[in-house]
């Protein structure tokens, strides 16, 4: 009997090497690239998100990935598509929503994603208050997906409140507080008795709303294109005026144009600081201290406040040109995250809005709010009256470069070169070129 040959040996190993690729091929999960904008303890829980969704079915594999903060990661998901390597989902924070609605073709909206690959999908199962920014405003449908909804919180340092003689369980109600209580921590020693992060978001945007003002015409842009700014009203200067006050006297420390501000609480150099709720996870790991939350304070002397904050964060938009096996893994993990466990342990380990009603109720019925006072705080400010009109939230084009506008504007007033009423008007020019510019790319 003939011996096979060592050719022979090496064409069937090469014959067995290809078969078993093949197989392993055939057997591979469909990989979906998931690029994101949530750093140091936000990523950590996205990247367990996604390792707990990939070892629940053997179909699908999401791949997280971090590209830098909210306006870098818009650019990069942008500047993909147009090279033709878009991630399937790309986080966009929640001013960029009229961008990436006027990006129409480079979007396939959710509620599309889920009727195509057959999910199950009940869009009534979101908040309100929340879907309702996410929605085209013709058909409710979500656009987009409802993941890291916050608002703007009050973050004090109970152990800094103790030794300035103020009560640590009492956090500051009106804007009057804030200015007494950072008076005591100042002089108690500490260098910075108040700050706040994202000026333009928490201190126009989500301050008009709380006050009942509109922060633009036409119900905030939810009404058309041809919105124009008008947060330059007389008391929205008084209120930069107060603050221009607070910066003068040194109570109020500017930190910086976006979450500088978490960082310079947790180390224990602000007694107070306005920021998103979305903060308390980092607050929570790095902290050394005991620390409250409370809700964004109101000037008492305004009729209708405390009425009711706007949504900040992100969605989770899906990117058009992809195949239909992406798809649908798509649709099973957005389903994933929206499902009660998933979305309450978010919630909980955040400090972001539960953003759908079961999730909401499943926390409360653990627990959680009774051990952890203050963790309601952002969902209580959302429904503490219902919204007006013009209450709803934001849907204005350009809105990333006119928040730009704002920061350059407020800098002006806290390094003492210009008026409030002056930054204002100049903000609301600006802003208003940028919105009809917007409009006219989109007519």
């Amino acid at each position: 009997m003939k011996q096979p040959s060592l050719r022979t040996f090496a064409l069937a190993g090469v014959g067995a090497a290809l078969a078993l690729g093949m197989s392993t091929s055939a057997l591979a999960a469909t990989e979906i690239q998931f690029w994101h904008s949530m750093e140091s303890a936000l990523g950590d829980r996205v990247n367990q998100i996604a390792a707990d969704f990939n070892a629940s079915q053997s179909d699908y594999k999401i791949v997280p990935i971090y590209k830098g903060n909210y306006e870098q990661g818009l650019a990069a998901g942008i500047a993909a598509f147009r090279a033709g390597n878009a991630p399937a989902i790309l986080q966009v924070y929640e001013v960029g929503t009229a961008t990436m609605i006027g990006a129409k073709k480079a979007v396939k909206p959710v509620w599309q994603v889920m009727k195509d690959a057959g999910e199950p999908f009940d869009e009534k199962a979101f908040v309100p208050a929340i879907a309702g920014y996410y929605a085209d405003g013709k058909t409710n449908h979500l656009i987009s997906m409802p993941f890291n909804s916050s608002t703007p919180v009050l973050y004090y340092n109970k152990d800094a409140f103790k030794k300035a003689g103020l009560d640590p369980n009492k956090a500051p109600k009106t804007w009057a507080d804030v200015k007494a209580d950072a008076e005591k921590l100042k002089a108690s020693g500490m260098s910075c008795g108040f700050t706040m992060g994202w000026q333009g978001w928490t201190q126009l945007e989500n301050y008009s709303a709380w006050h009942a003002l509109p922060f633009a015409t036409k119900d905030n842009g939810f009404g058309g294109l041809d919105a124009k700014l008008e947060f330059n009203g007389p008391q929205q200067v008084k209120h930069i005026q107060f603050l221009a006050d607070m910066a003068k006297e040194g109570t109020f420390t500017y930190v910086g144009r976006k979450d500088e501000v978490t960082s310079k609480f947790y180390s224990g150099d602000c007694g107070i600081a306005m920021t998103t709720s979305g903060a308390l996870a980092n607050i929570g790991k790095y902290a050394k201290f005991s620390y409250g939350v409370g809700m964004m304070p109101y000037d008492a002397d305004v009729k209708g406040a405390p009425q009711n904050a706007i949504i900040g964060g992100a969605s989770l938009w899906v990117l058009a040109g992809k195949s239909a096996t992406e798809y649908k893994g798509v649709a099973k993990f957005l389903n994933y995250l929206a499902s009660p466990a998933v979305a309450a342990k978010w919630h909980q380990d955040t400090g972001y809005l539960p953003v759908t009603k079961a999730a909401y109720e499943l926390t409360e019925k653990q627990g959680f709010y009774a051990k952890n006072p203050g963790a309601d705080t952002a969902i209580k400010q959302m429904l503490n009256k219902d919204p007006l009109p013009f209450t709803r939230g934001l849907r204005l084009g350009n809105m990333p470069q006119i928040r730009t506008v704002v920061d350059e504007e407020l800098e002006g007033v806290w390094s003492g070169k210009q008026t409030p009423k002056a930054a204002l008007d100049k903000a609301v020019e600006r802003g208003n070129d940028l919105l009809a510019r917007f409009a006219k790319q989109g007519s």
